[in-house]
């Protein structure tokens, strides 16, 4: 078997939750007591912008309050010591792996401390609320802001890149993901495509568990560090 040496990481809502943040959905299918439709899609936005905007900026403001754990400082380590090519993509719309230190890494989905704006396309620090429509920093124009987060029917961010990591891995990890939003769903069959070895650390079985050689379930504080110091020992 040939030596690792390049890394694509997968990283979703389960390495947060031990921080305290919601989990993407309950088993009633609800987000964080939302249903879906009606705070992440742009039709949402445009059929009741006030109810997205309080939402985004309750998340906002309460993510700030959270932590890093034992997981997203293990990736930072990963991130730090490992020679080879290593890309962190998270689906997380949190900064808790940037907290933990880790650099190499993809918002596939957005950021919630930032801020889009719609009229000259800038995507700027944000860490205040939105509803009252501020100004734009970047063209001063007001009423343009919107959540910086890739809502349903939208394309996640920087695909491309994200691609071709997964095409140039030796090994594909998913963390704490369902397995169940697509595309991300589908880079563990791409990375098969391609000759990497491909392995699960997650909770409980995801939707797409079958995809992956070797699976291992638990917490992610756990199962993460652990992992890491096995990749670092090799």
């Amino acid at each position: 078997m040939s030596p690792i040496q390049n890394i694509v990481i997968l990283t979703g809502a389960g390495v947060s939750a031990e921080s305290g943040i919601d989990t993407f959905r309950d088993a009633g299918g609800l987000w964080e007591q939302h249903r879906v439709e009606d705070v992440a899609t742009p039709e949402a936005f445009e059929r009741d912008p006030d109810l997205v905007f309080r939402f985004y900026d309750m998340r906002r403001e309460a993510i700030q309050t959270k932590q890093p754990n034992a997981a997203h400082r293990a990736l930072a380590r990963l991130d730090a010591e490992w020679p080879g090519e290593l890309t962190i993509v998270t689906q997380n719309v949190d900064d808790l792996h940037e907290r933990a230190g880790a650099r190499r890494l993809i918002h596939m989905h957005g950021e919630h401390l930032t801020a889009w704006c719609t009229g000259c396309d800038a995507h700027v620090p944000w860490t205040g609320a939105l509803i009252d429509r501020p100004a734009c920093p970047a063209c001063g124009v007001r009423g343009h802001l919107r959540p910086d987060i890739v809502w349903f029917g939208e394309m996640p961010y920087r695909m491309d890149e994200i691609y071709h990591a997964i095409n140039r891995a030796d090994l594909f990890v998913s963390i704490g993901t369902s397995g169940a939003v697509y595309p991300a769903a589908g880079f563990v069959r791409e990375a098969r495509a391609t000759g990497a070895l491909t392995l699960e650390l997650n909770m409980e079985p995801s939707q797409g568990s079958h995809w992956f050689d070797e699976a291992r379930h638990g917490p992610a504080t756990e199962l993460v560090p652990q992992w890491v110091e096995q990749m670092l020992e090799r």
